[in-house]
């Protein structure tokens, strides 16, 4: 299959923000989740029995799970297409849910509520798809480290629409549905330019490792901190100030991702200016001494001519000790032996 032809964002950090973008996607990308949040005032508002309500689940659970044509689509289309169907998908179908629950539409066919659902469920097939070809082509060499990443921020995504439903929207089903119909794609919208293709990280970098397990333990403790803000809810009436602060730490955890790519641009920053600092520093102090580094550089060059003197000393003195040499064999004082010639008469008298 032909892939997408897509323009590379260059740099070590786009692919940090991508991830981090990705997170929140995946928050978004477990709306179909969110059934049982709104499922009695389908019952209760709209008059259906649990049979019906049992067959508004499987249509639920059908467009969560059907995630062909969104994997077909990654290949040849960009991410932001993607994300943008599952925003369409996700804002015609819950807008439909909740035209039909808050009674602006009376009577709706029940058959258009089923396919509504199948319809806004499967937004979250095109979401999770879009972050996770992307970032695993991203990260090729960590793509089981992503895909788990990203995987356990969808996973966490219920406990987190939970939250939202009880602090935020006050329990109302209806608010929640309009909530997904236009919170998701406005969040897709927002983040749409980060979630791309960019350069792939070769794995040289030596702190990557620690990034990933800083995000990791990030996931963890976001983790935690939801089953305790949760339990704690329905343990103790808490008062609105305390529900709201819980809301805030909780969407600043989501945040922490960001946390890699604006630690490598401050320490990228710093440096940069300490480099920069430094060749400043050595041009000034080359400037100022002036004639002293020339009289540094003369012993230098006593050196290596005291050398060559040296070197020539003794070559004078090889040389003096063959011209002595050959005097005193011409004398007779030494009698040196020599070879025979090459192809001379090798005879002896």
């Amino acid at each position: 299959m032909a892939a997408a032809k897509t323009t590379l964002k260059a740099g070590t950090r786009p692919p940090w923000v991508g991830l981090g973008a990705a997170a929140w996607v995946q928050i978004a990308a477990g709306n179909a989740y969110n059934f049982p949040l709104y499922s009695h005032s389908l019952k209760s508002v709209l008059g259906f029995n649990q049979q019906q309500l049992s067959m508004l689940g499987v249509a639920n659970d059908i467009g969560e799970n059907v995630g062909v044509i969104p994997g077909i689509a990654c290949n040849y289309l960009p991410p932001w297409v993607i994300l943008l169907v599952g925003s369409l998908a996700c804002f015609f179908g819950y807008g439909v849910l909740w035209l039909s629950l808050s009674r602006t539409v009376e009577a709706l066919p029940y058959w258009v509520l089923w396919l509504a659902l199948c319809v806004a469920t499967n937004s979250s097939a095109w979401l999770s798809t879009a972050v996770l070809v992307t970032n695993m082509r991203n990260f090729p060499l960590s793509r089981g480290t992503v895909a788990g990443i990203l995987k356990g921020y969808g996973g966490i995504s219920a406990a987190v629409f939970t939250e939202i439903f009880n602090i935020l929207l006050n329990g109302s089903s209806s608010k929640l549905l309009m909530f997904l119909a236009v919170g998701t794609p406005i969040l897709c919208f927002a983040v749409m330019y980060f979630v791309r293709a960019c350069t792939q990280s070769s794995g040289d970098d030596p702190s990557e490792n620690s990034h990933f397990l800083f995000i990791q333990g990030a996931l963890v403790v976001l983790g935690v901190y939801v089953l305790a803000s949760t339990i704690l809810d329905h343990l103790l009436n808490l008062n609105p100030v305390v529900c709201y602060t819980i809301l805030a730490i909780l969407f600043a955890l989501l945040l922490a991702p960001l946390a890699v790519p604006i630690k490598m641009t401050f320490v990228r920053m710093r440096s940069s200016k300490s480099v920069s600092i430094g060749e400043q520093v050595s041009s000034t102090d080359s400037l100022v001494q002036g004639d002293g580094s020339m009289e540094k550089a003369e012993p230098l060059l006593m050196k290596t001519s005291s050398s060559t003197t040296i070197s020539e000393s003794f070559r004078e003195c090889d040389d003096g000790s063959e011209v002595a040499m050959l005097l005193a064999e011409g004398e007779g004082a030494i009698k040196k032996k020599r070879k025979p010639r090459r192809g001379g008469g090798f005879q002896f008298q």
